[in-house]
């Protein structure tokens, strides 16, 4: 059975020193301060998250289920991407299971530490990943249309 997540005072720590480190362009690769608005109060929110990339594209990977930043940018798919002074404002875009597995499938194998948090093992066929998706869900990035 999967862990579940549970924002507590270590991680709350290691989150701090990764925004602080991020925001002067220093971190682990793929490793981004990810900005969103707050469905509810409308204010900014700013997490570290680790994304998939490759040269077909890039994703943003909910690791631990439908925490808060995933239901903001479900509410409003305008996000932010952060790293030292580079900003880059992107559109999130959900993807379906099939098309989720794949990304969810690298993301087990390149982020060890959310292991524990998935009913796969890196070696679990793509079927076992597919049906996953519901439970870490993934963001296509695309380039955001000008805001007017």
């Amino acid at each position: 059975m999967a862990r579940t997540y549970r924002l507590g005072r270590s991680r709350r720590l290691v989150n701090r020193a990764l925004v602080m480190t991020l925001g002067v362009g220093i971190g682990p690769k793929a490793t981004y301060l990810l900005t969103t608005t707050g469905r509810r109060t409308g204010q900014r929110r700013t997490t570290p998250v680790t994304l998939v990339e490759s040269e077909s594209g890039r994703w943003l990977v909910a690791p631990y289920g439908p925490v808060p930043w995933v239901l903001n940018v479900r509410q409003t798919p305008r996000v932010e991407l952060r790293r030292g002074r580079r900003v880059e404002v992107l559109h999130a875009r959900e993807l379906p299971a099939d098309r989720s597995a794949p990304v969810l499938r690298t993301y087990v194998r390149q982020v060890p530490i959310t292991r524990p948090f998935f009913e796969v093992t890196v070696d679990s066929p793509l079927e076992e990943f597919e049906r996953q998706a519901p439970r870490h869900p993934v963001f296509a990035l695309l380039p955001a249309a000008p805001h007017r």
